[in-house]
Parts: structure tokens; sequence; C-alpha cells
């Protein structure tokens, strides 16, 4: 990871309109020397795995605050398996309830980071992610 700067997809999934926290995010790491790209508002799990395979992207950031992470992020563990991007960490932002972060985690997702995350430790764990790879 020493020769290029981590490329990191943020991607806002699903029907929610509300991108304010993704673009946060995605300024924050670049400031934090990352290079990222940012999909845009309302995109499918196809859309997201295909920009990944495209962008070939060390990591993908997910901001959810519409409650259907229940049925998005199965959908994207499915296509980034069947994509071979099982070593993408994944990890999410949004609104997600304590109670499903544990589901989200054994569906493949990395880290969940709620409201009042800090930019340096979102930073922080991607930086330490890539180096496990």
């Amino acid at each position: 990871m020493n020769e290029r700067k981590p490329r990191i997809l943020i991607a806002k999934p699903g029907l929610d309109g509300h991108d304010r926290g993704a673009k946060v995010i995605a300024r924050a790491l670049r400031d934090a020397g990352m290079e990222v790209i940012y999909t845009g508002l309302r995109q499918t799990p196809e859309m997201i795995v295909e920009a990944a395979l495209q962008e070939d992207v060390d990591a993908i950031g997910l901001s959810i605050l519409s409650g259907a992470h229940k049925a998005l992020i199965p959908r994207i563990t499915t296509l980034m398996g069947e994509n071979e991007l099982e070593d993408v960490p994944l990890f999410l932002g949004g609104i997600i309830p304590d109670e499903d972060i544990p589901v989200m985690k054994e569906q493949g997702v990395t880290a969940v980071f709620g409201p009042g995350s800090s930019t340096q430790d979102i930073s922080a764990f991607i930086w330490n992610s890539l180096r496990e790879i």
C-alpha cells in the first residue's frame, strides 16, 4: 500500500437521498491521504459492486440512513463474493440499530460507524484494515 494511495469507494445504496455524511467522510478520507471514489445517491447493489470492480478499490464504505441495511447488505456481500471481492473491507455508516450490528458483521461488514463517529477513527480503521490485508 506504500506505493499508491488506497482507493476507497463511498456509496449511498437504496433510495435514501441524504448524502451529507457520505460527503463528509469522503472529504475526511481524502484529507487522510486516500483516493476516494464517490458514486452518488441511489446506487443499487449491482452498481456499487460494479464500480468497486472497475475502480479496483481497496475498501468500500456505505452510508445507509433509510433502514434498508437488512435488505441491501446481504445482496452487496453476495455480489462481492461472486466477484472475488471478499478481501475488500466493507464498512457502514449511518443509522444502524445496535441490535443489527452483529448481524451486519456476520454478513461480512468489517465495521459500523454510527452518528457522532470521529472521522479520525474511521480513517484509522481503514488504514489498519488495509495493513492487515
